[in-house]
């Protein structure tokens, strides 16, 4: 149970990473680097919640 929170916590890292990294690379000319790193990291773990949490689940029920 342990490793699956270590694993969740770890994807919500990952995606407000992603998600910052691609805001300044989509919008950081027209709106500002920390202005985009900012929106991206709120709306990229909107998208990698779910994928993250699903992947876990699956990898949960194969599992045993």
């Amino acid at each position: 149970m342990g490793t699956l929170i270590i694993a969740f916590i770890l994807g919500v890292i990952a995606s407000l990473v992603g998600g910052m990294l691609g805001g300044i690379i989509v919008g950081g000319k027209a709106l500002g680097n920390q202005l985009a790193a900012m929106m991206g990291a709120f709306y990229g773990p909107l998208a990698g919640f779910g994928g993250v949490l699903l992947g876990l689940i699956i990898v949960a029920l194969i599992a045993g």
